[in-house]
């Protein structure tokens, strides 16, 4: 059966990881997609680089499975390319405010006047409306604002997760509404818009904590590593390393209890049930700090998997990338890219499709490597793509 996306055609004015990753999983599933980037390289093409040129990591990920063309959108000749892209397109992905949305013409309005029923899919950092819908940010932002550096962190002193888990979870909950999206256009209906904020994703990220908030007024403290809302759960070091360990509901209690050996716990009324070991995390972690502390992290983890309770070791990139447990789903895949010293790691798409394959992994686009083959497409001879070249519209 061919691929699920097969014939859509996807412009990707998109930056960083929201817009373009959820432009990448609709290339793996079959769509054609373009990446539309300023003459010399966007900003976000050279962030941790890996090759010659000096394209980045991130780039190389968030941008497989696609076409790379040259385009200056902001000026006027180059908005008139832009036009008759839109004219072929069925998806256009952009996280731009709102203004600049109708500055560049990118707003719903301007691409249904050239494409009734197109669909338009923005990534903001606070919404497309209110009072702070021009506001750029980033993943760090919206942990901040909604509580999880606060919550993560310690007393006094707040941790920000490097990881850019918002910007992540944003670009699933793009490519799903994305999908949905065409499932209606495919019975019947016309093109909409598909709204994301890293703001909205993160809030429900962290919905439990907030609702919990609302109803109680509890104010939890920051504890750092330290779950709150059952025990035990931390990071334990043992001897030659660290693992993360969490125990939760009865059955789990009951195993770690035999575990380390303290029957008297079972009766216990401070471990009674989660919440209560939450609250008296404290001596709970004492007692699993103590029993790590007498294994290596192979030993600890070979016991704790013996009694079914989940755990796992606290791995360095490098530590990860040499772990049998990661090998063996051959998530990270070896890409070749010109000017690479070694071959990039690119993922696979976070899921799999049993009845319609994805994509075989492809490598992202060299700066404007498909530029005659998309605009001779549109339209333009030799000579036209000579002369825009020279005007530095590509």
């Amino acid at each position: 059966m061919e691929q699920l996306l097969k014939g859509y055609k996807v412009l990707d004015f998109g930056r960083y990881i929201a817009a373009p990753y959820c432009a990448s999983l609709l290339g793996q599933m079959g769509a054609e997609v373009i990446r539309i980037e300023r003459p010399g390289g966007s900003e976000d093409r050279f962030l941790a680089p890996v090759t010659e040129q000096g394209d980045g990591a991130m780039y190389m990920q968030m941008n497989a499975h696609k076409k790379g063309i040259t385009l200056d959108i902001a000026k006027p000749a180059g908005k008139a390319v832009v036009r008759k892209l839109i004219a072929t397109a069925d998806i256009v992905i952009a996280n731009l405010p709102p203004k600049t949305l109708k500055y560049l013409e990118l707003d719903y309005a301007s691409l249904t006047a050239i494409q009734a029923d197109i669909i338009l899919v923005t990534n903001t950092a606070f919404g497309n409306t209110g009072p702070f819908a021009d506001y750029t940010g980033f993943d760090g932002m919206a942990q901040a604002i909604t509580g999880g550096n606060y919550y993560s962190g310690f007393p006094n002193q707040p941790i920000r997760c490097t990881v850019n888990f918002v910007d992540f979870s944003t670009a699933l909950a793009a490519t799903l509404g994305t999908v949905a999206a065409i499932m209606h256009r495919e019975r019947g209906g016309d093109g909409q818009i598909v709204e994301t904020s890293l703001l909205s994703t993160a809030l429900t990220l962290n919905n439990s904590m907030l609702l919990e908030q609302a109803a109680t007024n509890i104010n939890r403290p920051p504890k750092g590593n330290r779950g709150q809302l059952a025990g035990p759960a931390d990071l334990f070091k043992t001897k030659d390393g660290h693992i993360v360990m969490s125990v939760v509901g009865p059955y789990m209690y009951k195993r770690w209890i035999r575990l380390i050996g303290k029957p008297e716990w079972l009766t216990d009324e401070r471990f009674k049930d989660d919440m209560a070991r939450g609250d008296n995390n404290d001596i709970l972690c004492a007692a699993m700090g103590k029993w790590c502390l007498a294994r290596t992290t192979a030993e600890a983890l070979a016991d704790l998997k013996e009694a079914k309770l989940p755990a796992g070791p606290v791995l360095s990139f490098q530590g990860a990338l040499d772990n049998p447990m990661v090998q063996s789903i051959n998530h990270l895949n070896p890409l070749p890219f010109p000017g690479a010293v070694k071959d990039p790691l690119v993922t696979n798409a976070p899921f799999k499709l049993s009845k319609t394959p994805l994509e075989k992994l492809r490598r992202a686009p060299l700066l404007g490597e498909h530029n005659e083959e998309v605009y001779s497409e549109l339209g333009y001879s030799a000579k036209d793509i000579v002369e825009l070249k020279a005007t530095a519209i590509i």
